[in-house]
């Protein structure tokens, strides 16, 4: 038979200083986790968008090159000033239902960009083989997980919308 202590830690319980450090920590990062990461997405989203709206976006030629058929500086311009709107929504926590639309709208454009020009996205037509702008594109399935996250937690049901909440 095991002495309770070592039965606690066993069962997930952790005694002594160590357990309340483990308290407490998991409690701070369940209490900050979903703020700070709107806040995070929210920052890259303006960063990423400023760039490409003064003209310095590393990724310029890329999205030129995969949107031959729109207009170049306007759509760079637009596509920046939309990637602004999406951070400022989620830093400030602004129609959190629009800004996730927003975001998963621009998600969709960039994995579009697969379809329009594969072989900038994939060696040798093959998908499992990503090349440096392929992974570019799929790590944005982190950012739209993110936003799944962030409209799980913190975007109130329309149930509760209806009966007077707050709006989001």
């Amino acid at each position: 038979m095991r002495p309770p202590e070592e039965a606690q830690a066993h069962n997930g319980v952790r005694p002594g200083w160590f357990g309340r450090v483990d308290r407490l920590l998991i409690s701070e990062m369940h209490r900050w986790g979903i703020p700070l990461l709107r806040i995070a997405l929210g920052v890259v989203f303006i960063w990423f968008g400023a760039l490409k709206i003064v003209g310095a976006s590393p990724v310029a030629e890329l999205i030129r090159s995969t949107y031959s058929f729109l207009p170049d500086p306007p759509f760079l311009a637009i596509l920046g000033i939309w990637e602004v709107v999406v951070g400022i929504g989620l830093i400030f926590r602004l129609a959190l239902r629009f800004t996730l639309a927003l975001l998963w709208l621009q998600m969709a454009g960039t994995f579009a960009a697969t379809l329009f020009q594969p072989s900038l996205f994939f060696r040798t037509g093959n998908p499992l083989l990503l090349t440096t702008e392929g992974e570019f594109v799929m790590k944005n399935l982190v950012l739209i997980a993110s936003g799944i996250v962030i409209g799980g937690y913190e975007v109130k049901p329309r149930a509760q919308l209806d009966n007077g909440k707050s709006r989001q």
